[in-house]
């Protein structure tokens, strides 16, 4: 895989530097980005996670901790008194310092055999909420293991103002989320599973893990999908995804975990329209998103020619949701903000007009100060 990044580094200006400090937390390294920008007045701080692509390391989130910083400190110099902003990034599992087993970061063309367990392990996380409806929901099993980079993020999250703010100089009271491809697919786990990041940024992340999984699979022609009759009717429990793992997929992932509750919607490969719930079905969902999303502002940005991540294998679910978030939808009372938004020209890859929505929201999202009277969800679709 070629690096997503790589038409930022060529095709935008180099933003100028920021502070950055390095400090071991939870025995992983952390850097973290614009501490000495922070004014002295500015009580409450903003913290926003940078997750990087596979076969990357933390490093290459420098420019984008420097975009999104020095953006929001340009619009508030003149107020010494407005919420700070920092960024923070760390290796992901078996990537950079932290590395293990290098073929477990390969796909299936590669010589992995295992690609979409020890993919989804990487990113993976949860957190087991409380109240007697959401267990129900997920068959009554109250899960206290937690892994991969979306764990990692709360448990950081946990210590990271002990060691940048010790003597309580500042308050982070926001908690922002930024992934990108490897990192994207976590940052979907971060805004369903850590009810303190309040929104994110998903870029050429896919919110439909087994809907990707199957079609690369059908794409990597593995025998487990060509030796089957019809192609692909035993992918679903073979040696590629086991069904052990297809389970612990349809728990955590997004689309697995509210589509699982809906006996109509298709799968594995969706390709066209997902029915709405049932009411009964929707009773069910509803405290699920009320504790997984309410509130939360999300911006989803794609390649329109990406072909390692195709949109349109989320395309369906996203419809789905969009469609009960809406105003008029069966969870438009949730207050989700979804921003869906393509560059038509784009691989995958992260281009120059990636970056400048990815700041924009960032910054739109930190200038909205506690209620702002927003009861309806709201979603917005564009391409670039």
């Amino acid at each position: 895989m070629t690096d997503p990044l790589k038409s930022l580094d060529s095709g935008r200006l180099k933003p100028t530097a920021v502070s950055r400090q390095v400090h071991a937390i939870a025995g992983i390294s952390v850097t973290v980005f614009g501490l000495e920008e922070l004014n002295a007045q500015a009580s409450e701080v903003a913290c926003l996670w940078l997750l990087h692509p596979r076969l990357a390391t933390q490093e290459r989130m420098t420019d984008i901790a420097a975009s999104t910083i020095n953006d929001w400190n340009s619009k508030n110099q003149d107020t010494p008194t407005a919420k700070g902003l920092i960024a923070v990034s760390f290796d992901q599992r078996n990537h950079g310092a932290r590395m293990a087993d290098p073929l477990a970061n390969e796909a299936w063309r590669q010589g992995n055999p295992r690609h979409a367990q020890d993919m989804f392990s990487i990113f993976r996380r949860f957190l087991p909420w409380t109240g007697p409806a959401f267990y129900r929901i997920i068959a009554n099993e109250i899960y206290t293991n937690t892994e991969g980079t979306a764990r990692d993020t709360s448990l950081l999250m946990d210590y990271l103002a002990a060691f940048v703010f010790p003597n309580g100089e500042h308050k982070i009271t926001e908690n922002l989320v930024l992934g990108v491809s490897l990192g994207g697919h976590a940052a979907w786990s971060c805004l369903f599973h850590e009810p303190r990041i309040s929104a994110g940024v998903v870029i050429i992340g896919c919110p439909d893990y087994l809907n990707l999984m199957v079609d690369r699979a059908r794409l990597s022609k593995l025998p487990s999908w060509t030796k089957s009759n019809p192609p692909g009717s035993e992918i679903l429990g073979s040696e590629a995804l086991p069904a052990s793992f297809v389970d612990v997929v349809n728990k955590y992932d997004p689309a697995g975990l509210l589509l699982s509750q809906v006996k109509s919607a298709p799968g594995p490969l969706r390709d066209g329209t997902i029915p709405q719930p049932t009411d009964q079905e929707q009773q069910e969902l509803r405290p699920l998103l009320s504790r997984c999303l309410a509130g939360k502002r999300i911006l989803n940005l794609s390649g329109g020619i990406d072909k390692l991540v195709p949109y349109h294998r989320g395309e369906s679910f996203l419809q789905w949701f969009k469609g009960a978030i809406s105003p008029n939808g069966w969870f438009g009372d949730g207050a989700i903000t979804f921003e869906d938004i393509i560059d038509e020209s784009a691989g995958h890859e992260v281009t120059p007009k990636m970056a400048d929505e990815a700041v924009r929201f960032i910054s739109e999202t930190l200038a909205i100060r506690g209620d702002n009277g927003e009861r309806k969800g709201s979603v917005r679709e564009s391409k670039i």
